[in-house]
């Protein structure tokens, strides 16, 4: 049986961002899963997926002198494996496995690209990232960007020969369960348990956010925002699902002070079901500057959520503007605010929108369609 090696950054990655997806290919390949030590998390996804995982310390800032360790480690794990195929996910470990394997003699190396941080970065460290990007795409055999968009962004950009590029199905790198992700496992019963439990009331327009609560995601856009609709609305609250990264990407301090003070906001932290948040909400906010596939997007629609989501690649191609939700530009509070407002205001549109949002994601984006793209894909090679 040929053996393929899968690489995230943290094993949250891939946990999560490949649910499902690693079993599956087990069925025809010898799978690895390789990623940052993380407690008991790896040990649980050997047994949620079937697999094999092996931890290897890698960061997601930038560390020369621990990164080129996790070079050095991945270069005799590869070569004690032999591995027909390495695939990574996530920015860090495309970088160094992609390296690893090229040293080793890995000969199918395969990277997916699931958004650029880069993108946000300016003066030397664009620079750098810029030069990262292309050692990592130089030393990968083939590039997966998971969305149409970006695969033109890397075109522009000229990181890699537009011929080692190709977005697998129609995008997205792992597609949605939507048997999972199904407003009808939840009874008004368990919506009014969650609301009554986070001061929600009946009346109140649920606005949800899902993500890293940090300023690349938007939310200081977001709540600037929501601090408009809620001096003139009384029925909208919001809710943020995850955390802060203040060594990260801190958030303005007049963000996080009106996230602490205002009573409409609920934060709710890191969750690992996102789905009983999505049913108790009418609309989704997704303002962020950069992505790749946004899973949460499609999360959302497949609830049944119409969404308010910005103009950059991943977020335009699960949504289109009129018909399942609402584009705006990137970073104009103003407009987010306008469009939040005649949402939170005009249910007649809201339930429009509401109404083909799920369809627009089982038609398109369902999980085994990914899976059964990227095995042909694996054939192929």
């Amino acid at each position: 049986m040929q053996k393929i090696i899968r690489v995230t950054t943290v094993p949250i990655s891939l946990g999560k961002l490949l649910q499902g997806q690693l079993r599956y290919m087990s069925q025809h390949y010898d799978v690895i899963g390789v990623s940052g030590k993380g407690g008991d998390t790896l040990e649980m996804i050997s047994k949620q997926e079937g697999i094999r995982v092996i931890p290897i310390e890698m960061t997601r800032k930038i560390t020369p002198v621990k990164d080129l360790k996790a070079v050095f480690a991945l270069y005799k794990l590869f070569k004690k494996e032999k591995p027909d195929i390495v695939h990574s996910h996530t920015p860090k470990a495309g970088t160094v496995s992609m390296l690893a394997a090229k040293l080793a003699g890995v000969p199918h190396r395969l990277h997916t690209i699931a958004g650029l941080p880069l993108l946000e970065a300016t003066g030397a460290k664009r620079t750098l990232l810029n030069m990262v990007e292309k050692l990592t795409y130089a030393c990968a055999t083939k590039i997966y960007p998971n969305s149409t968009g970006l695969n033109d962004i890397v075109i522009k950009h000229k990181f890699t020969s537009p011929k080692k590029l190709k977005v697998i199905a129609n995008g997205s790198s792992n597609g949605i369960d939507i048997s999972f992700f199904d407003p009808d496992l939840y009874s008004d019963e368990d919506k009014l348990k969650l609301s009554q439990r986070l001061g929600i009331d009946a009346s109140d327009i649920v606005i949800v956010y899902v993500g890293r609560v940090v300023r690349d995601k938007g939310i200081n856009e977001l709540v600037s925002a929501f601090k408009k609709l809620s001096a003139e609305s009384t029925t909208a609250k919001l809710i943020l699902v995850g955390t802060f990264e203040k060594d990260l990407d801190p958030l303005l301090p007049e963000t996080e002070e009106e996230i602490n003070t205002n009573s409409n906001i609920i934060m709710v932290g890191w969750q690992n079901d996102v789905r009983p948040y999505f049913a108790i909400s009418d609309i989704l906010a997704f303002p962020s500057y950069r992505e790749g596939f946004p899973n949460v997007v499609m999360q959302a629609a497949s609830m049944g959520l119409a969404s308010v989501v910005t103009d950059i690649n991943g977020c335009n191609e699960i949504i289109t503007d009129g018909i399942n939700g609402k584009i705006i530009p990137v970073k104009d509070a103003e407009l987010l605010f306008k469009h939040l407002k005649i949402l939170v205001e005009d249910k007649a549109q809201r339930d429009t929108l509401a109404a083909n949002a799920r369809e627009s994601i089982t038609s398109r984006y369902e999980r085994k369609v990914v899976w059964e793209a990227l095995l042909e894909e694996y054939r192929a090679l």
